[in-house]
């Protein structure tokens, strides 16, 4: 029976981590299409940078050729004539801002799920412009301090106009001007919305705020959560 009942434990787990996958690799098909939509039906990644940067997140998953293959053939076509892309603002506990940026085909249903998970998890919906003008967006790059010194991180930093260098144990973070996005191809980089103003988080809130992002986060429309708090 014990063995029965751990044969459970791992077919549940398992069941937990492909549909979490399959939920991955559906946000990541979206913002490919997006891509391809937005930047003119341009299906060739070496052309639109937007969709270079989709699909080589999409192999930092590890999704599947075909999947990449798909959504690019879906934004080339009439298929995703209704996806957008949407920003919203709210504002989480403890005084944060919040920035959401989600890839839909219908924004009031999106609109709807967004307001219902932060209202139920102590945030609420902003108006535009009410937390926007506190993000600046720009390109991200994470290099890891096994490959580079510091000096050779703003080095590199220096050949695409850094806006700044911040470091953890493990990485230097570049940040770039948005319009230098383009010029960057040996090393990986996003775009990202840095907060210009931070908010100090106390201990007791943490669990609180951590619950708001990962259930928004897991809101099939939701690409990407940004925050300001520190």
């Amino acid at each position: 029976m014990s063995g029965h009942s751990k044969w459970s434990q791992i077919k549940r787990q398992k069941g937990i981590a492909d549909q979490k996958r399959g939920l991955i690799f559906s946000k990541l098909s979206r913002l490919i299409t997006v891509a391809v939509k937005d930047g003119g039906g341009i299906g060739d990644p070496d052309k639109n940078v937007r969709l270079r940067l989709a699909v080589t997140q999409a192999k930092a998953e590890n999704m599947p050729r075909e999947n990449i293959e798909r959504a690019i053939e879906k934004g080339k076509g009439g298929g995703a004539d209704s996806l957008k892309e949407v920003v919203y603002e709210g504002f989480g506990p403890a005084g944060g801002s919040i920035l959401i940026v989600a890839t839909t085909d219908n924004s009031n249903r999106s609109h709807a799920e967004i307001k219902t998970a932060l209202e139920k998890n102590g945030g609420k919906m902003g108006n535009i412009n009410s937390v926007a003008y506190n993000f600046q967006k720009c390109g991200r790059i994470e290099l890891s301090k096994s490959a580079v010194d510091e000096s050779k991180a703003f080095e590199i930093g220096e050949q695409f106009s850094i806006l700044d260098l911040e470091e953890d144990e493990e990485s230097f973070i570049l940040y770039i001007p948005f319009e230098k996005i383009g010029e960057v191809r040996e090393y990986d980089v996003e775009i990202y919305y840095r907060p210009l103003t931070v908010v100090p988080l106390a201990q007791e809130s943490h669990e609180k705020v951590s619950r708001l992002l990962d259930v928004l986060e897991d809101l099939d429309d939701v690409a990407k959560v940004y925050t300001n708090y520190a």
